[in-house]
């Protein structure tokens, strides 16, 4: 919802404008939940901490405007040595990071009350892919600290680095999940990496895979706290022929979650 302003300072942009006008409306009966990617909550170094707290001072004036029922951001750093990653990086899965990332979280609470993170997806690990759930584990381990369950960052990383799925729902804190997400995705082209591997892309495009909505039936009912599934679907990949198949996939979650 902002743009980077010459000053350096988050200036509101088109979305932003049009999402308060949505809230602004008389028939509006419905709620807003807040989503980031820019808070970098992985990021520990003392240079940072002026960006971050521009990020969570921008957080504030919108939340004045539109009363986020609750807050989640990306688990891994967004932010590195003054520079903007293009997808978040992981961090160490270790007592350290878990640490940091609970000072993020407790920051975030004097914006919104209820927050959280979302599970990772990425390309490379700094540890073990199964070792995830027992570092969320300690990282949600305060009051009112959350997890997004995003199902398709799931799927991504159980092909990629070749686990089971349900071997990672198992070990998750299931009890602390207030949000799920669902969304397609897509292949890398084989001339990317020198080896030729193709990799799995969470690229939020085209369908829903059966693997995501196997998923999705596996663990709403483990999930005594959900509060909304989000059917995610990049700007860009979406035309008047899609419409059909996205109210559908409405619809299959909506069945699901009843």
């Amino acid at each position: 919802m902002w743009r980077l302003g010459q000053d350096g300072e988050l200036a509101p942009n088109g979305f932003h404008r049009h999402f308060l006008s949505i809230a602004q409306s008389d028939t509006f009966d419905k709620f807003f939940v807040a989503h980031g990617v820019g808070l970098s909550m992985g990021t520990s170094d003392r240079n940072d901490a002026s960006r971050r707290r521009r990020w969570l001072e921008r957080m504030q004036a919108d939340q004045r405007a539109f009363g986020f029922r609750w807050y989640t951001e990306h688990l891994g750093a967004s932010s590195l040595a003054g520079m903007a990653m293009t997808l978040p990086i992981p961090v160490p899965m270790d007592a350290a990071a878990a640490k940091v990332l609970r000072g993020r979280l407790k920051s975030m609470q004097q914006v919104v009350p209820d927050v959280g993170v979302e599970n990772n997806v990425a390309y490379f690990t700094l540890g073990a892919p199964l070792e995830e759930p027992g570092f969320l584990r300690r990282v949600l381990s305060a009051p009112r600290t959350h997890l997004l369950l995003d199902l398709h960052n799931l799927h991504t990383m159980a092909v990629n680095f070749g686990f089971d799925p349900e071997t990672y729902l198992a070990a998750l804190p299931l009890d602390r999940v207030i949000e799920m997400h669902v969304s397609g995705g897509s292949f890398s082209d084989g001339a990317w990496l020198p080896s030729g591997r193709i990799m799995r892309l969470d690229s939020h495009s085209g369908a829903v895979p059966d693997e995501v909505w196997r998923l999705l039936a596996l663990a709403v009912p483990r999930c005594p706290n959900l509060r909304g599934v989000t059917l995610e679907r990049m700007e860009g990949t979406v035309g008047p022929d899609d419409m059909g198949a996205l109210h559908e996939e409405l619809r299959r979650i909506r069945k699901v979650v009843a």
